[in-house]
């Protein structure tokens, strides 16, 4: 039986490197609102976590949606790398994650107006938390609120873009000085450079907005900006909503134009591709590799420029849940990587058991030594 699924795969380096991967089967990075002391700093949940997932089996695990500012936090409880003070705590994880042998990533991110709210845990509202119990004043493209449910937010002026382009760069400085092989920057599910890219929350008449080449200004100078900081020696993700799933929305074919911009450049060489965060949700069919078909638009908008996994590496997500889904999107080349996210929740070692179930050999199976005996 093939195991694509188990073969390396090599991110793509301005050096002419690269960073080559153990296995495609990557960990999307997943908020874990685990953080204590609303301080930005990882706990021994996130050591716990990542660490179980490294020790699984996985070639890429991503640590979730970590702030490059504090009013960009989704909650108060998220990570953050804002702070010099929160660099040995990820250096932390990411010294386990590459004991394992595995890479360590970190997807930087600012939440614009979806920051400021409850955890997305039990027993919390999916609202704004109220400046009386720890709350803050949000920004994004515009004056007013990005979802129904949420507080205004105010619109970022020129000096207000230059700081969050500014943070994201220190927070690329952090991320190298805790050693992480890759930066994600995170312009999906509806978060602040999402808000710019999509018509449905940008509705600026400065060179911010109108047209796609506006809408995409914010997202190309933060790239640009990371790029400059990032080592040559390590690779740049980027991970997108594919297309609001509204006809007034952003559609995959403005994303991919963007991203084969950035790939063009050799500024991005690994793509994540996932949807939606700006709307109610009732329009998105969800079911198993919903959101394989994005992966496929993007793939193919590359491929037309001769730009294949030499250049950037494009990785599947959504509902991709057993071994042979996975191993199916990368043998017919919907995508070159698969990233994992709810099914990772419910079995750390989803990579290892994978593994097995695709027949590779059991002295070849991803996972730790201590679990030699396990019988995925």
């Amino acid at each position: 039986m093939s195991h694509l699924l188990f073969t390396p795969v090599t991110l793509p380096t301005p050096d002419g490197h690269g960073l080559e991967v153990g296995n495609r089967a990557f960990v999307a990075p997943m908020c874990q609102y685990a953080v204590d002391d609303t301080d930005g700093v990882p706990t021994d949940w996130h050591l716990s976590h990542l660490g179980a997932l490294a020790a699984g089996g996985f070639g890429l695990v991503v640590a979730e949606a970590t702030a490059v500012e504090a009013r960009g936090r989704i909650s108060p409880r998220d990570l953050g790398l804002w702070d010099h003070d929160q660099i040995p705590a990820h250096a932390r994880l990411v010294d386990f994650i590459h004991g394992q042998g595995r890479a360590a990533g970190v997807q930087l991110a600012h939440a614009g107006g979806k920051a400021s709210t409850w955890p997305m845990l039990p027993g919390f509202p999916g609202t704004t938390v109220p400046a009386a119990e720890g709350g803050w004043q949000t920004v994004s493209a515009v004056d007013g609120p990005v979802l129904p449910d949420l507080d205004p937010a105010e619109e970022l002026t020129q000096e207000g873009i230059d700081r969050v382009v500014a943070s994201f760069v220190e927070a690329t400085r952090r991320a190298d000085a805790a050693d992480y092989d890759v930066v994600q920057i995170h312009a999906a599910h509806g978060y602040l450079i999402h808000q710019f890219l999509s018509p449905l929350t940008n509705t600026r008449t400065d060179g911010y907005g109108g047209e796609l080449a506006g809408r995409s200004r914010l997202l190309r100078e933060v790239v640009a900006a990371v790029r400059a900081v990032w080592p040559d020696s390590k690779p740049l993700g980027i991970r997108v909503s594919g297309t609001d799933w509204d006809e007034d929305g952003l559609q995959v074919e403005e994303v991919a134009s963007v991203l084969r911009d950035l790939v063009a450049a050799g500024q991005v060489s690994w793509i994540d591709v996932s949807s939606g965060g700006l709307t109610d949700g009732s329009t998105i069919p969800v079911g198993p590799g919903y959101q394989v078909p994005l992966a496929v638009a993007v793939t193919e908008a590359l491929a037309e420029e001769g730009l294949g996994e030499d250049a950037a590496v494009v990785s599947a997500v959504g509902l991709i849940e057993d071994a042979l889904q996975a191993e199916t999107v990368l043998a017919t080349g919907q995508a070159h990587a698969v990233s994992v996210g709810r099914a990772a929740l419910v079995n750390p070692h989803w990579a290892a058991k994978a593994a097995a179930d695709l027949r590779v050999p059991r002295s070849e199976l991803p996972r730790a030594p201590q679990f030699f005996r396990a019988r995925f």
